[in-house]
């Protein structure tokens, strides 16, 4: 992959539920280094764009792109499905999201949650692996709390080691769905400390966030969804220092308000 590659492309990508279509035609691009936020009301499509990405949600149409490879499908419509299994798990593998509700299995320690998926997806060595996993631990600030299993920390520390366990797969990007909504205001700040730092290393980072101080603050691209399409999109400073249309300025001012 040439450095001009990009490590995500979206193009034209429609998505329906039946009758229901809640995307409608989406185009997104980050590069390496890249971190891109995705905002919008609730039900604007952000969350969809995300899963159907990282081939949770089958797309009915359009094409994405990871690292210039596109993804392959059969069928047409509401019958197009990967063609490529194999593919399905490299994408994934490479495109680790963090979920809004954490997912931490309960019944394993927060070191066990984080090897998990290295060594039984990517079959690495277990030595290395926990190696590994106890340096992201300690980066996303919870190195203490490995033998700890996910109830006994708080929301905010579940979602760092959510973080950790996603960082421990080695990804060329990162998801994140709204990965602070779940949490009270000063635990959501432990989180966004997190995502600063990843955004300073030059991570490629894609970001569904309901929290526009951080989209202002990380992003070097933020993109305004409305009912499913791209209402508006630029450098974070200019949308949302002079924001052009009135659904957007509508958007801000109401964000602000709470």
């Amino acid at each position: 992959m040439s450095d001009t590659t990009p490590v995500i492309e979206i193009r034209d990508l429609h998505k329906a539920y039946g009758e229901l279509e809640v995307i409608k035609g989406v185009d997104i691009t980050a590069h390496r280094g890249d971190v891109v936020s995705l905002i919008g009301s609730s039900g604007s499509g952000k969350s969809t764009i995300l899963r159907c990405l990282n081939l949770l949600e089958d797309s009915q149409q359009g094409d994405m792109l990871f690292k210039g490879e596109p993804v392959l499908w059969k069928g047409e419509g509401h019958n197009r499905r990967p063609a490529d299994p194999k593919q399905v798990l490299r994408i994934r593998t490479n495109l680790s999201m963090v979920f809004q509700q954490f997912n931490l299995w309960s019944h394993m320690t927060i070191l066990q949650n984080v090897m998990e998926a290295p060594l039984t997806v990517l079959g690495r060595d277990r030595a290395e692996v926990e190696d590994s996993a106890r340096k992201y631990l300690d980066k996303v600030g919870i190195g203490d709390k490995c033998d700890v299993f996910p109830a006994q920390l708080s929301g905010g520390q579940q979602q760092r080691a959510a973080i950790a366990r996603a960082l421990c797969m080695e990804p060329e990007a990162l998801l994140f769905d709204e990965p602070t909504s779940a949490l009270d205001p000063e635990l959501e700040q432990e989180v966004v400390r997190v995502i600063k730092a990843l955004a300073e290393e030059g991570r490629t980072m894609l970001i569904v966030t309901h929290d526009m101080k951080m989209a202002h603050d990380v992003s070097d691209h933020v993109v305004f969804l409305h009912q499913g399409k791209i209402e508006e999109e630029g450098d974070p400073a200019t949308l949302f220092g002079s924001p052009k249309t009135e659904r957007l300025r509508g958007f801000l001012s109401a964000t602000a308000a709470h």
